[in-house]
């Protein structure tokens, strides 16, 4: 690498860097206001949205994995969504020893209109980018994503200051 594109490069990454902390900074106050607005708690939201990527009904243990919370706090989170009336649990038909949570169909539609009121503005702003573009966004998003459980593993276990694998 040139010098030039050396110098440039820096430059990009340091504006990378800079974007990166407002983007995640103004999505996670986004979150807050959508939280605010249904009157729960932001875990509880982000809970929601990856409960409603699950194909069936979870464990307790299973939405402590997917939200990082211990299986006492992942509890408390379910009860709070149940009282909102957004989950509901349920015993497992084949091990009736086994409680799942499921959402509720209703509530759940009614935060998904609410999610396509806001994604209005999310959609026309994709609209100025190519398809190439968008498939670059998603190969970033896939990619954050991985790293960010890999970055999460490495915060909970004390690793920090192991270089991460490549």
């Amino acid at each position: 690498m040139t010098q030039a594109n050396s110098a440039r490069r820096g430059a990009l990454m340091t504006e990378l860097y800079e974007e990166s902390r407002r983007y995640m900074a103004a999505y996670a106050l986004f979150n807050q206001a959508v939280a605010d607005h249904l009157r729960l708690h932001p875990t509880d939201v982000q809970c929601l949205n990856l409960l409603s990527l699950e194909s069936e009904p979870v464990t307790i243990g299973r939405v402590a994995e997917l939200t990082g919370l211990t299986t006492g706090s992942a509890t408390r989170l379910v009860d709070r969504l149940e009282r909102a009336g957004y989950v509901a649990r349920r015993r497992d038909a084949e091990d009736r020893r086994k409680v799942l949570v499921a959402p509720v169909p209703e509530r759940m539609a009614e935060l998904g209109a609410l999610w396509q009121r806001l994604n209005r503005a999310w959609t026309r702003m994709f609209d100025d980018y190519s398809n190439a573009e968008v498939a670059l966004l998603i190969a970033h998003m896939k990619r954050t994503v991985e790293l960010g459980a890999a970055q999460i593993e490495r915060l909970r276990t004390g690793s920090i200051d192991d270089e991460p694998a490549d």
